[in-house]
């Protein structure tokens, strides 16, 4: 059976359009109540980020889980790996997030944790779509569910993101720039990286509903890079509006990707006698990371794009780190998704063990020029399927000589197809993508 409403990271869609809609968050409620309940589940957490379209779908939710029998826990505004933390800790049974990650205000999604804080197994996504093609009733009143809000939900998080400094340490001395994409971090990264003792200044810090990922976080970080260099900081830090993305800026304003962040964490844990079997990328990782990884003789191996494939695989082959190059960095030594703080946390912990800056510790990979370009497509169209574009395609690889790749693919979460392209010659890799992305666009 396949999908019609999950995709790789929940539900997702423009507000007001089905089927981010009121009717259909609290039919997604009560399904999930339904499938949840039969396996023992009455206790379901929510959270969501902060955009103005979380109140309404989370009212929604809140109602259809309620009328299925399950009691519900309201964390307010908290960073999706939050949410699988304290599903977790507060023993429930599954947890929700109201967020569309990176996107921008005006799209909203709705995915969900297992108890033990991992995505929802497929089997039971399936079953909440199979239960959403029935029709909707109301559990009598003495088997309703009833609601709570956790009112300490941040300050537990915080706890939680400063245990994974070791405790001989602190960031004191640190000057650090905190991006917080007007999202779902602005309350706890903040506070985080204070009380470890760092001079935090930060900006996108002050969410109005509508600003959320607005020139700002981990897909833009402009003006972060500007304010590291103005302020004379150590460093910076962006996050993404949920919170499991993160891009980090070293002291000279250069950005430091998914992919770097990733190998830095596998070399410390390499030279500390922690790394478990190898590591795990996409295939949007960049050739540089695996390359440099060969080189510390550690195993590298890519998945479908999307954390929740990187995770399968690491599951698969009993490895413990693994992450995309747009910031999502899991390491399952720390926590059982992907947490942007945490992440950035190692990174800190991997600098004063070698007392080095992020700029030097970055160093030993080479990142080959890559280029993404994204080509909206119209709902119906096929445009990977045009006989033009396959032709073009086949001609970019054939010029690359096998000194590159080509990847063309459509985006789990928006209408659009990405084309990337990757070699050894900056302009040529430009020229080889626009000439793909003009084809495909040609074919919509």
């Amino acid at each position: 059976m396949s999908r019609k409403f999950f995709g790789t990271d929940g539900v997702r869609g423009r507000v007001g359009e089905f089927p981010i809609t009121p009717e259909f968050a609290m039919k997604l409620g009560w399904a999930a109540g339904r499938v949840l309940s039969q396996r023992g589940t009455h206790k379901v957490l929510i959270g969501k980020d902060t955009r103005i379209s979380g109140y309404l779908l989370e009212t929604a939710l809140e109602a259809g889980l309620i009328s299925a029998g399950i009691d519900v826990r309201l964390l307010g505004p908290m960073p999706t790996p939050a949410v699988s933390y304290l599903t977790h800790t507060f023993r429930a049974e599954a947890g929700i997030v109201i967020s569309a990650s990176h996107n921008p205000y005006y799209d909203n999604g709705i995915k969900f944790f297992s108890g033990d804080g991992s995505k929802l197994a497929d089997e039971i996504e399936l079953a909440i779509e199979a239960e959403l093609e029935q029709p909707m009733v109301c559990e009598s009143s003495e088997k309703l569910g009833k609601a709570q809000r956790i009112e300490d939900a941040s300050g537990r998080y915080i706890e939680f993101c400063k245990s994974h400094l070791p405790n001989h340490m602190s960031l004191s001395g640190y000057k650090i720039v905190l991006d917080c994409a007007n999202g779902a971090t602005y309350h706890i990264a903040p506070n985080v990286f204070r009380e470890l003792g760092a001079d935090v200044h930060t900006i996108a810090c002050t969410p109005n509903g509508l600003n959320i990922n607005e020139k700002c976080g981990a897909t833009h970080t402009d003006e972060l890079q500007k304010a590291v260099v103005e302020l004379g900081a150590d460093l910076g830090i962006a996050y993404d509006g949920d919170g499991d993305r993160v891009m980090m800026v070293d002291h000279l304003g250069r950005q430091i990707d998914g992919d770097e962040i990733i190998y830095m964490i596998a070399r410390s844990a390499k030279q500390r006698g922690r790394l478990t079997g190898g590591v795990v990328g996409t295939l949007m990782s960049n050739m540089g990371l695996e390359l440099a990884l060969a080189e510390l003789d550690i195993p590298f191996v890519r998945s479908k794009v999307g954390d929740r494939y990187v995770m399968e695989l690491l599951q698969e082959k009993g490895w413990r780190i693994g992450g995309e190059n747009s910031g999502h960095v899991i390491n399952l030594d720390h926590t059982g998704t992907g947490d942007g703080i945490v992440a950035s946390l190692q990174v800190l912990a991997s600098m004063m063990d070698t007392n080095l800056s992020l700029a030097e510790l970055s160093h030993g990979m080479t990142k080959l020029p890559q280029v993404l370009v994204n080509v909206k497509f119209e709902k119906g169209s096929a445009p990977l399927d045009n006989m033009h574009v396959k032709e073009v395609i086949a001609k970019v690889e054939a010029e690359l000589h096998g000194q590159g790749r080509v990847l063309i693919r459509k985006s789990g979460t928006e209408p659009l197809i990405r084309v990337m392209v990757e070699g050894r010659e900056q302009d040529q890799v430009q020229e080889y993508a626009e000439r793909i992305a003009a084809a495909v666009k040609l074919a919509s």
